[in-house]
């Protein structure tokens, strides 16, 4: 028999301590539900699990989610982590998403297939949970494989989905960049847009995306400007005469061609 606190939940029989929590979690107020999966973590019982698992699926709060993985990062990972596996191949979209986030936090290697087998999931937020986990979870050596797959979703989704992928490659470091010098020569105007605009933030991390991408989206699909660049020979004297006009110009130019 587990032995929980009895001045938290006032009782020592598991059934009834999991029928609090249950009650507790189901609660209409989210600063119930808050203080039910901070009192689950604070005293972590691994019999818990299943309900703390089974509320990331359909909790509604953010900031409760976030407590609920809190709480499951206390538990046992040889508990939490095959369930959590589960929940990844479950097919629910939320439940994924959490627990991906989940296994991030946790650290644990066994995740490693089943993230990386979401990096291209349909569901936008399962994407990028598991982008994000790749990132905490990728094996040694493994990086540049990691920075290829993640690379092949270059151009997805809106400026947010972007950035968040953006991230990820960043964090990477080097192995991410030969893949970023593939990108910049796609056909596709939003991958290289996307391209340039990871790279800028890898040179500097405190430059603004969205401004990046807007930019490199319009050196690449304005056509009257890409002449203005080529015929005027008073600008093509000041990019030879000018080192830091001339180095933006050798990573502008190939966009506007």
């Amino acid at each position: 028999m587990v032995v929980v606190n009895t001045t938290r939940y006032g009782r020592t029989d598991s059934a009834q301590v999991e029928a609090k929590l249950v009650e507790a979690l189901s609660d209409a107020s989210p600063s119930t539900r808050l203080k039910a999966a901070l009192r689950a973590g604070t005293d972590p019982e691994p019999h818990l699990v299943e309900i703390l698992v089974g509320r990331c699926a359909v909790e509604p709060d953010f900031y409760v989610r976030d407590m609920l993985t809190w709480a499951l990062c206390r538990m046992p990972p040889d508990v939490t982590v095959p369930r959590l596996l589960d929940e990844v191949r479950s097919g629910n979209a939320q439940a994924c998403s959490q627990a991906l986030h989940t296994l991030s936090k946790i650290g644990d290697g066994r995740a490693w297939p089943d993230v990386s087998a979401r990096l291209h999931d349909r569901d936008d937020d399962v994407a990028r949970s598991a982008w994000r986990a790749a990132l905490a979870l990728v094996p040694a050596g493994v990086e540049g494989e990691l920075a290829a797959d993640l690379g092949a979703a270059l151009g997805r989704g809106d400026r947010e989905l972007q950035r968040s992928l953006s991230r990820a490659l960043v964090g990477l470091g080097e192995p991410m960049l030969p893949v970023l010098d593939a990108a910049k020569a796609s056909p596709d105007a939003k991958i290289r847009a996307h391209a340039a605009a990871t790279e800028a933030l890898y040179r500097d991390p405190d430059s603004a995306f969205a401004l990046s991408v807007e930019a490199a989206k319009r050196v690449t699909v304005d056509p009257e400007a890409a002449k203005r660049v080529t015929v005027d020979p008073e600008a093509a004297k000041r990019v030879t005469v000018d080192p830091e006009t001339a180095k933006r110009v050798a990573v502008t130019g190939p966009e506007g061609s």
